[in-house]
């Protein structure tokens, strides 16, 4: 049994956006970029289904907010397969969940948060909130969810989300370094120690504009890096055109990062 995905992150539609003076999102290549990587999934990938791991816009305001963020869920439903969303911090600036779950085709979802299975695996759609410069949460009705959730599932699981349940180091991240309380879960280690319990095989997300890997009690824990991060240190600019191609079986995943920073993680199941 093996299932095949996607991940693509971290998309950024809309206007152009500094940090620190210099040019880090190239927010004017997302759309050919979503678009290339639409293409790559049809031609060459053709995977089981795609996961759009969240802050597809750079916030502006509503009405331009939920024009972009049509715009590119638009775009990523040009993939000849299942698209499953992520919410990120960007995304709700502006906009309700009730405009994403729209936007998804999914307005009966009662929240972002939520559970499917394909393929003989389980999956866990997790919504990290985060309060601007303050803190990332699940909250406790999302972590006696996912409990319940985690001990009614049949099959292997995967799980994914917008900001990180790992303890990363974040030296030389040029985002977060010197700030784990924006890019990391506060209950990370609540969450980590239910996904060692029920023997989850993998977690992913984006939003730290990176790809890292930390394996944690067996499990791994892969960020994978923004489609438009800057991979100069300014204008005019190289994107990293990332995403991630994962191979899961009850026994392994293997994770290839494709891209201009390609890089190629393996894990095997204890035991």
């Amino acid at each position: 049994m093996e299932l095949v995905f996607a991940l693509v992150t971290d998309l950024h539609f809309g206007p152009q956006a500094s940090f620190g003076g210099k040019l880090r999102k190239l927010t004017a290549d997302a759309p050919a970029l979503a678009r290339a990587f639409v293409s790559r999934m049809n031609e060459a990938v053709r995977p089981d289904f795609v996961v759009n791991l969240g802050d597809d816009i750079e916030d502006e305001g509503f009405e331009a907010d939920r024009a972009r963020y049509g715009a590119c869920i638009e775009t990523l439903r040009g993939v000849q397969a299942e698209l499953v969303n992520v919410a990120g911090n960007h995304d709700l600036v502006h906009l309700r969940p009730a405009d994403l779950l729209a936007a998804w085709g999914k307005p009966e979802l009662p929240g972002l948060h939520y559970s499917f299975d394909r393929g003989g695996f389980h999956f866990v759609v997790l919504h990290t909130r985060e309060k601007k410069d303050v803190d990332v949460t699940v909250g406790e009705a999302q972590i006696r969810w996912l409990a319940e959730d985690l001990a009614a599932a049949r099959g292997p699981t995967v799980v994914f989300m917008h900001h990180s349940a790992a303890d990363q180091d974040l030296r030389g991240n040029r985002w977060f370094e010197g700030s784990p309380h924006i890019c990391l879960v506060e209950e990370r280690r609540a969450l980590r120690s239910l996904f060692q319990q029920h023997g989850v095989r993998a977690v992913f997300n984006g939003h730290l504009h990176w790809n890292h890997l930390d394996v944690i009690a067996g499990i791994p824990y892969v960020t994978v890096q923004s489609l438009i991060e800057n991979l100069d240190e300014d204008a005019p600019g190289r994107p990293a055109a990332a995403h991630a191609v994962v191979r899961v079986t009850p026994e392994r995943v293997i994770v290839e990062i494709e891209g201009a920073e390609r890089a190629r993680y393996q894990v095997d199941r204890a035991g």
